[in-house]
């Protein structure tokens, strides 16, 4: 599953990243990729499900705001082992 949310005016694509930690099911990653035309921009984020313990199931149960929260948190691509620390 995949959203959508937009941030300052910007469209960024919000997905699993599918890297699964030592905590397995308590502990999720989400990348934002926004779309650009001299590269894209991925930053990640981790999260604790409070609901359903799959990835898809617990990505849509975000809210919107706590999209906004995690993206205010997330890291840039070159600082996270899910991209392969690739800017």
């Amino acid at each position: 599953m995949q959203r959508t949310m937009t941030v300052n005016g910007q469209a960024w694509a919000v997905g699993p990243t599918g890297r699964v930690t030592q905590y397995s099911r308590d502990e999720f990653g989400v990348e934002f990729r926004r779309a650009d035309p001299a590269g894209d921009q991925v930053r990640i984020a981790r999260y604790t499900p409070i609901g359903a313990r799959s990835w898809e199931l617990s990505l849509a149960e975000l809210s919107d705001k706590t999209l906004l929260e995690l993206f205010q948190r997330s890291q840039p691509s070159w600082t996270a082992p899910e991209t392969g620390y690739r800017r």
